[in-house]
């Protein structure tokens, strides 16, 4: 009798546990994005410092624009179509990333994301030429790569 109460108290434990890991992994995948950006929870002491290389992100031949964010978040869904549309329009001149942090463990903070999406303009060489957080439009990135002295045609 005692082991029999003994796994049903377990089996309780257990419930109970998968039920708070659940509601807070929905929490962590909420539509809610105010403003444009989503929330993370890495700390802004892990952001990696302006300038730094990402050696196995970027390929060496061309400028790399990295877009950070998740298939559930509201302004990464409106960015999606402008990014697909930029990495074929620019093809040979500029390589087009998307990696969703939610799916991929680790990828927030190995590139110290504190909100998404978030866009890094890398050089050829791989080093961060500016980094931007929130919804960015196609016209807006357009400059910032013009500002940055690439032409894109």
């Amino acid at each position: 009798m005692k082991k029999n109460v003994l796994i049903i108290g377990l089996l309780v434990i257990a419930v109970v546990a998968v039920v708070q890991l659940k509601s807070r992994k929905n929490a962590a995948s909420s539509d809610a994005c105010p403003d444009g950006m989503c929330v993370l929870p890495f700390p802004s002491e892990k952001m990696m410092p302006e300038g730094a290389v990402v050696e196995t992100a970027v390929e060496k031949s061309l400028p790399k624009l990295l877009d950070l964010g998740a298939g559930k978040c509201v302004p990464c869904k409106a960015m999606a179509p402008i990014l697909d549309e930029m990495k074929e329009t620019f093809a040979g001149q500029l390589d087009v990333e998307f990696i969703d942090v939610w799916e991929t463990e680790g990828v927030g903070e190995k590139y110290g994301i504190r909100m998404i999406p978030t866009q890094i303009f890398y050089d050829a060489d791989g080093n961060e030429l500016f980094r931007h957080e929130g919804f960015y439009a196609r016209e807006d990135m357009l400059a910032k790569w013009q500002e940055l002295g690439y032409e894109l045609k």
